[in-house]
């Protein structure tokens, strides 16, 4: 019976992982990345390459920035159909104003919602945002592709699949499923502790690789549980709940009506003019009160709600530098007047536990130590589910080739495009990113095209190498997808020097970190790469030696 059992979870493990374990790979390498997203979009945007700034002054910078703001075209277009009649060609009506920064922030982000005359729903709202310099209110391109924030971290929760929100539905499918193979990863390694320190590279062949993957699942199953549980808690409204915004969506709008009035916040316009009292005397206030309750006074966010109206308030939430758990701890003004309308008040046992481990996950605190924890636990899932690929193909290739079938050709191709082609397309963006010219119209669309147009040929690349598997050998895609990876790495950092000025040695002197630490991390990646790229080429060689040797054997 526990054989049996045992057995079953091999089953779930092994196959659940080999389907699901595409996705997963992408959740960890591109979560890895996004531990480090602010600073990578620093790499890409140059002009955005200065120190963080806290929150500037509403009356100096803000509210002209705010009076610039208008949608785009773009939106405008996208919204027509939901609106019975013209558009307008300016809108005033303003429903809300917001700012945002964190700790690792220079720029600053600048939202405004906007009603519409005549939309179908009223309480669809039309949107801007625009990028600028907190210290003097500088617009900044806002045509830039934040490769970091704007790419990499979409792609680790939901593929950049928008529609239906489908790549976050995958994604959450996958964190379960995961879930799953980490117990019966468990079960089916009763000597856990053991295994901890079992890694025997000198063994070579699937011996090696099923240590590697035994280790690296296990160092850090801890981290493995804890961010595909703690993902999901994220995502528990769109997972769990998705009829509060469909079939009760009435139910949920009364909701959200009756909240406002019991916390004293207006939910909806007068529709009287109203004034602005003076926003930066609201700022000093609120960090006043957070420094007599002996907390850091950043502040991250800015909202106006209901600009320009009588039921108009500002609120002031707090930056999550000196926290885990991710809440702002908002105090609230009248917008016409200063006066205090309320205090956020401690958040219930429940409130609590979901904002530590959503804060957690998220990391917005201020830790180094702990953000390159989250690197080395995201590289060793994602080295764990390589592993597990590696293992799969050639435990069975020699058995597909004499049985003719070509699925252990078919699964290795899909693994060297997930694995080295992934790093690729990663790169591929970035290269992409310091070749395309400044002024090119769309510019961001054309370095996501760089991205999957990269991986597409990793993709046929190593399926056209791919046939030596089918005969029971290496596909030679590894390894020359690890050159391409390490020449790639390579430019990328001599490409920023180029087309910047800034070299390695300019920004490690000037202790510029997101900018020397990436190149640097560039730079670790070539070299990686290439000792990769020699290994595999040694093991070819000395493989097709003992060929040839065996043959001769035979032959004589």
């Amino acid at each position: 019976m526990t054989q049996s059992f045992r057995q079953a979870m091999a089953w779930l493990h092994t196959w659940f992982g080999l389907v699901l374990g595409f996705v997963l790979m992408a959740a960890f390498f591109f979560g890895t990345l996004s531990v480090f997203d602010r600073e990578i979009d620093r790499w890409a945007i140059p002009s955005t390459r200065f120190e963080p700034q806290p929150m500037p002054s509403y009356e100096a910078i803000l509210r002209p920035a705010f009076e610039r703001m208008q949608p785009s075209r773009q939106a405008i277009d996208a919204m027509r159909p939901r609106v019975d009649g013209p558009m307008p060609e300016r809108f005033d009506t303003v429903a809300s104003w917001s700012a945002y920064t964190t700790h690792r922030d220079p720029v600053l982000q600048l939202f405004a919602g906007y009603q519409i005359p005549n939309a179908r729903n009223p309480d669809e709202l039309i949107w801007a945002d625009a990028t600028i310099d907190p210290r003097d209110g500088t617009p900044l391109p806002d045509d830039r592709l934040k490769v970091g924030s704007g790419f990499f971290y979409p792609m680790h929760y939901g593929l950049t699949l928008d529609w239906k929100h489908l790549g976050i539905w995958i994604v959450g499918f996958s964190a379960l499923v995961m879930l799953a193979a980490l117990v019966s990863g468990v079960v089916m390694h009763r000597k856990l502790f053991r295994e901890l320190f079992t890694f025997r590279p000198g063994k070579g062949g699937l011996r090696s690789v099923l240590d590697l993957h035994n280790l690296t699942g296990v160092v850090a199953l801890p981290f493995h549980f804890f961010f595909a549980f703690t993902g999901l808690v994220i995502f528990s409204a769109t997972y769990f709940f998705p009829v509060g915004h469909t079939q009760l969506h009435d139910l949920h709008d009364l909701h959200a009506e009756v909240e406002a009035r019991e916390l004293g916040l207006p939910h909806q316009r007068a529709g009287v003019p109203g004034g602005l009292a003076n926003v930066d005397a609201m700022v000093a206030e609120a960090q006043r009160r957070w420094e007599a309750r002996g907390m850091a006074g950043d502040v991250g966010f800015l909202v106006l709600m209901h600009v320009g109206d009588a039921n108009g308030y500002v609120s002031v939430y707090r930056a999550g530098t000196d926290r885990i758990a991710l809440v702002g701890q908002g105090i609230h003004f009248k917008a016409e007047t200063g006066e205090l309308i309320r205090e956020d008040p401690p958040s219930t046992v429940v409130g609590r536990v979901a904002e530590f481990l959503t804060g957690l996950h998220l990391q917005h605190f201020r830790h180094w130590l702990l953000r390159w924890l989250y690197v080395l636990g995201g590289l060793l899932g994602a080295v764990c589910i390589a592993t597990g690929f590696v293992f799969f193909v050639e435990k069975r290739k020699r058995q597909h080739a004499r049985e003719g079938s070509q699925g252990a050709r078919v699964v290795d191709a899909l693994a060297v495009t997930m694995v080295t082609g992934m790093v690729m397309a990663a790169l591929g963006i970035l290269v992409a990113n310091r070749l395309l010219p400044e002024d090119l119209p769309a510019r961001g669309d054309w370095e996501r095209y760089a991205f999957w147009g990269t991986w597409a040929l990793a993709l046929v690349h190593a399926g056209w190498r791919s046939a030596p598997v089918a005969r029971g050998l290496a596909n030679p895609a590894w390894r020359e997808q690890c050159w391409s990876i390490a020449a790639l790495a390579l430019a990328a950092p001599v490409l920023n020097w180029i087309t910047t000025g800034d070299h390695l040695l300019q920004t490690v002197a000037a202790r510029y970190w997101p900018v020397a630490g990436f190149d640097l991390a560039l730079l670790a990646t070539a070299a990686i790469a290439g000792a990769t790229a020699l290994h595999l080429g040694r093991r070819a060689t000395a493989s097709a030696a003992a060929t040839a040797r065996h043959r001769e054997a035979a032959h004589a």
